[in-house]
């Protein structure tokens, strides 16, 4: 039996969007400002709110990127990750800022 490795993601409640997340970190989705069809189509394939996503490797010139969710990975273009917005968390650090 084969046993998969699993690479620990650092979380980044500073980006705003899938395309600022940088490999190795990750995200909370908070919503996914497309049309109706697209939002659909995409929370099929795992882009739920609340859910971690994780980038992976990106096409040469960047586009398109691998995101990984809910167990799979999906290619976006960057027009579309970046509308994929990411939840702020409100912790020690961000507080801080806010003061």
């Amino acid at each position: 039996m084969a046993v998969k490795k699993v690479r620990a993601t650092k979380h980044n409640p500073e980006a705003a969007n899938l395309m600022e997340l940088k490999h190795g970190e990750s995200g909370i989705l908070d919503r996914l400002d497309l049309p109706e069809d697209d939002a659909r189509r995409l929370m099929e394939l795992g882009f739920l709110p609340g859910h971690a996503v994780t980038p992976g490797h990106s096409a040469p010139g960047g586009d398109p990127r691998v995101f990984r969710v809910d167990g799979s990975e999906v290619a976006l273009r960057r027009e579309t990750a970046r509308k994929l917005i990411l939840r702020h968390e409100a912790g020690p650090h961000n507080a801080a800022k806010e003061s």
